[in-house]
């Protein structure tokens, strides 16, 4: 999956936003006001020590007031606290539930998209916005709307009460803030793009970084190591270049608004003010202690402005990601109690398939799988050979036509039927991190061990497993460490667990080594006996038993029959199979001569 919406449509990110936090909105609110009240009670104990003080420098000391403000301030104190600590958790079990909602939602409409969206968006991504990116919503739910509250009353609370003492140093105190808050505002303008063109530099970096590790061992075998890295070497300078030339302009400005917005600037505006003031006889001196205490509230809390907008951009581009999965295109999902295939027989009629809405890959296939018959499906490279496969299964629906199992269409069938007929084995394995007994009853929860035992002693893969450490409860990764070949048995052995009816392979074997290709090919016979099976072949000499053959060129049909049949009629199939022998003829004289 690509980085999705961040840079080219904030708009529709913070939409994103707005639309994913909604179920947490009312819990965040009453959580706002538990902050606001938590607030003032935080501003009340400045307030009661510099009333105190005044009461107590009176000629006349009135001791019930003092009490009275003393008093009132470790109350306050009190229910700072408590006020404060029902906010943090309200807001605190809103993101848990709010995270547990959107992995739901995300995990229910992952499981409802076509299967081929996953070949196309690899799962660091698919990670990324399940975990990380909803991880990323938690600081703006539990904390930023408490600190923005937070950043909003106590100033007001504080000019408030500085208002009743005297309204000119009011404004001179609260000059640090407003320059320094037009400071950080004009250093906000266009940050989230800038936000958005950080990421994709970062993404761009890792891109290259991914591209050059995977490639070295191929790029140093021909001495162009120095090649190599130069896309990354370049993604690098251009992110450091790029990173500059945006933090430079914003260096000096940015610490300077710091600066004036640090409560020893505002302590320093506060005493030489108030040193005019009482001066000129404009106040008492005990008047300015107030100014001295609450001056600090009213800069400070505008610190947590710019945090806030920080999370802000971040939360949004996250969104963004998260939306793009939300709303990844589904299939229809049949419900129960439809039509029932009449037999195992695979019709595909007059299919077209597009992967992007617009090239089709697939033009036209008509196409009949007898019950209980071999298919094989040959074809170049890129000829749609492994897409026209792939319908079967249904990881995609066609864009024109129909795939029917037994005269009943793929897309009125629930999905727990189809794969109940219908399972598969191609070339990119997928085990999951969990136990081998674990990803052999993927295909059925519900089997036993010995069902599980039995799919594996078929697939060929029992004795590996029970030589392993922990045998069947062996973890896939982690103590169950397995050949590319011998993770093809496992999924082999899921599908035997299944027991399907029609079976869809696309080359299984493309890249084991011969040991494992024979194991391979004892578990898939085991796999296709007596079952309609269709085979994407790429080596030409396993399918020439096969009952049909069918030669794919650009997304059409262009010959279909038996072997023999095929190389008497001397058309694309003999020239695919008269290149595939002279290019085992080549691989002989190389091992011979060597």
């Amino acid at each position: 999956m690509t980085e999705t919406g961040s840079s080219s449509a904030p708009s529709l990110d913070r939409a994103a936003l707005r639309e994913l936090i909604a179920p947490a909105r009312p819990a965040i609110a009453a959580a706002c006001g538990l902050q606001a009240v938590a607030a003032v009670a935080g501003v009340v104990p400045f307030v009661a020590v510099a009333e105190l003080a005044r009461a107590l420098c009176q000629p006349e000391v009135d001791g019930e007031r003092a009490w009275t403000v003393a008093v009132a301030g470790v109350v306050a104190l009190l229910v700072r606290l408590v006020f404060l600590g029902l906010a943090g958790a309200v807001t605190h079990f809103a993101d848990n539930d709010l995270q547990l909602d959107i992995r739901r939602r995300m995990a229910a409409h992952l499981g409802r998209v076509p299967l081929g969206w996953f070949t196309e968006h690899n799962s660091g991504a698919v990670k990324k916005a399940l975990q990380d990116d909803v991880e990323a919503l938690h600081h703006l739910v539990a904390h930023s709307y408490l600190e923005l509250t937070a950043a909003i009353v106590v100033p007001l609370v504080s000019v408030a009460y500085l208002l009743t003492i005297d309204w000119r140093l009011t404004a001179v105190t609260l000059v640090p803030a407003v320059l320094g808050v037009g400071l950080y505002g004009s250093l906000m303008r266009g940050y989230g793009q800038q936000m958005a063109a950080y990421g994709a530099a970062i993404a761009r970096v890792n891109n290259a970084a991914v591209e050059f590790v995977q490639g070295i061992a191929v790029v140093k075998t021909f001495g162009q190591s120095g090649r190599a890295h130069r896309r990354f070497l370049a993604e690098a300078d251009g992110f450091v270049a790029f990173f500059w030339q945006w933090v430079s302009g914003l260096l000096v400005p940015s610490a300077l608004a710091e600066l004036i917005l640090s409560p020893i600037v505002a302590l320093l505006t506060v005493l030489a003010a108030g040193a005019v003031f009482v001066a000129e006889g404009w106040l008492a001196p005990l008047d300015v202690l107030p100014f001295a205490l609450l001056g600090l509230g009213i800069t400070a809390p505008f610190m947590a402005l710019n945090y806030a907008q920080q999370d802000m951009s971040l939360a949004q581009q996250a969104a963004g990601r998260i939306g793009a999965v939300l709303a990844a295109p589904v299939l229809p999902i049949a419900g129960p109690g439809g039509p029932v295939p009449a037999d195992d027989t695979v019709r595909l009629h007059g299919v077209r398939f597009a992967y992007d809405g617009t090239t089709e890959v697939l033009r036209g296939v008509d196409l009949v799988l007898e019950a209980g018959t071999v298919t094989a499906i040959v074809g170049p490279s890129g000829s749609g050979k492994s897409t026209l496969a792939k319908l079967v299964p249904r990881f995609w629906d066609p864009s024109a036509g129909s795939v029917s199992i037994g005269g009943v269409d793929l897309r009125d069938l629930p999905p727990a039927e189809l794969y109940r007929r219908v399972g598969f084995v191609f070339q990119d394995v997928r085990l999951l991190r969990t136990s081998l007994r674990d990803n052999i009853r993927l295909g059925d929860p519900r089997a036993s061990d010995a069902q599980v035992e039995a799919a594996a002693r078929a697939a060929q893969i029992h004795e590996r497993i029970v030589a392993l450490p922990r045998g069947y409860d062996s973890v896939f990764g982690e103590d169950a460490i397995l050949s590319g070949g011998e993770a093809q048995r496992v999924t082999i052995a899921r599908a035997l667990l299944v027991e399907p009816r029609i079976v869809v392979l696309d080359e299984a074997t493309a890249f084991a080594d011969p040991e494992s290709e024979a194991a391979i090919q004892d578990a898939l016979a085991t796999l296709a006996a007596g079952r309609t099976l269709l085979v994407v072949a790429h080596r030409l000499h396993t399918i020439v038993g096969a009952d049909q053959i069918v030669v794919v060129e650009d997304g059409v049909v262009v010959e279909r029959g038996r072997h023999g049949e095929l190389l008497a009629a001397n058309g694309r199939y003999r020239r695919l199979w008269d290149a595939a022998e002279a290019a085992a003829d080549r691989t002989v004289d190389v091992e011979v001569n060597s």
